[in-house]
């Protein structure tokens, strides 16, 4: 942002967290506990149709999304919106922290 530009009203002067995450992260929910893996990221207002349910899909893509590889479950997907990212943690491999627990996130269809 150009500091010699005036902010405009409603609009972020800082990156979403969401734009800092990275295929290969590591999730861990609003309690600190692991989640699984990033396996996808799409900014917010994309295209790219999740497969979540109808209502959820449409939300998840307004507000960008993750799509998660979930450790220890049988369906092993569930997606995180960019607005339930509290926080992202560079390294090896990185680390999102969310703003909700695991069970609030939209399970893959």
């Amino acid at each position: 942002m150009d500091p010699h530009q005036p902010a405009v009203p409603g609009m972020p002067t800082e990156p979403l967290p969401i734009a800092q995450v990275n295929p290969g992260m590591s999730v861990l929910d609003a309690a600190g506990e692991a989640v699984g893996t990033v396996t996808a990221v799409q900014q917010p207002g994309t295209d790219v149709h999740p497969d979540a349910p109808p209502g959820q899909a449409e939300r998840l893509m307004s507000t960008g999304y993750l799509r998660i590889d979930v450790d220890g479950l049988a369906t092993s997907d569930a997606y995180a919106g960019g607005d339930q990212v509290a926080d992202v943690s560079e390294g090896d491999p990185g680390v999102v922290t969310l703003t909700v627990p695991h069970t609030e996130l939209t399970r893959a269809t």
